[in-house]
């Protein structure tokens, strides 16, 4: 579905894959030591642009691989912070692309989830201790959960072996809020998680709406697909010659707010209709 998004602009833009472009893809699979190699690989068969989609990591990966082949990157995270780009506006050198600002958004979901599912007991927060953004989500999420009056509770995972033992030690503490963290490794495995969160009874909150389409309960944040298309679009500018360090980095143009009301009713919640009217998408 993001790919198709991501050809759709690239098509408009003039290039239609397999008749005047080529696009080779690299997985990691969540496996970001992967990411250096792959990131070289693309290198040494000298292609035109390298679209790193896969967060903070891979685009790292790629700006430690050359600092002349284009880079379009897609990130949840302040690129100037993080040391891609020189600012938003003037990226400089051969890197640009498109953030999310999702992790800003961590105490935002908190208390969209707190609103349907309020309560004394914790919340919690599930995080990829490897992603370079953990540490200021998680101080962004005990913000948030400080001035709900709940505490927080941090469970960790950077491998499929550990989302289980996550979700039992959430359970055992009584856990009734979950954040998942905004990360492509926990994207890629969104029915796992899904169904971790139903077989345990716990109200979770995402940051893509791809997950209450799997059964999720509810998502805020930026749209995938509007944003897999901006990616398109500054591939098709770059391959028509447009330098990187004169493509602003791009930014969400809206954000959404998507519940699922047979998830909200198998968990026994209550959605007021106030609630549900802000919504932009409900699942049913």
């Amino acid at each position: 579905m993001h790919t198709a998004a991501f050809l759709s602009a690239l098509e408009e833009a003039g290039f239609v894959a397999g008749q005047n472009v080529t696009i080779e893809y690299g997985w990691a699979e969540g496996h970001y030591d992967r990411l250096p190699a792959l990131a070289s690989d693309l290198v040494r068969h000298q292609v035109d642009v390298i679209a790193a989609v896969g967060g903070i990591p891979s685009a790292l990966a790629a700006k430690a691989a050359t600092s002349t082949i284009p880079v379009v990157f897609l990130i949840g995270d302040d690129p100037v912070q993080v040391g891609l780009v020189q600012s938003l506006n003037r990226p400089g050198g051969n890197i640009t692309g498109v953030t999310l600002i999702a992790t800003e958004l961590g105490g935002k979901r908190l208390e969209l989830l707190n609103e349907i599912a309020p309560g004394p007991s914790p919340v919690a927060a599930l995080i990829n201790p490897t992603n370079a953004n953990t540490a200021a989500h998680v101080a962004d999420l005990r913000a948030a959960a400080i001035a709900i009056g709940r505490r927080l509770l941090v469970a960790r995972a950077s491998d499929p072996s550990e989302f289980e033992p996550a979700f039992d030690i959430i359970s055992s503490e009584g856990v009734r809020a979950l954040v998942v963290q905004n990360e492509p490794f926990f994207d890629s495995r969104r029915d796992q998680l899904v169904r971790l969160a139903a077989h345990h009874a716990i109200p979770t909150i995402y940051h893509i709406r791809e997950f209450p389409l799997m059964g999720g309960l509810m998502s805020y944040g930026p749209s995938l697909l509007d944003t897999y298309r901006q990616i398109g679009g500054y591939i098709g500018r770059v391959l028509k010659g447009v330098a990187p360090s004169e493509l602003p980095v791009g930014q969400p143009t809206r954000f959404e707010l998507v519940i699922n009301t047979k998830t909200a009713q198998a968990l026994e919640l209550a959605i007021p209709a106030s609630f549900l009217a802000r919504a932009d998408e409900v699942i049913e």
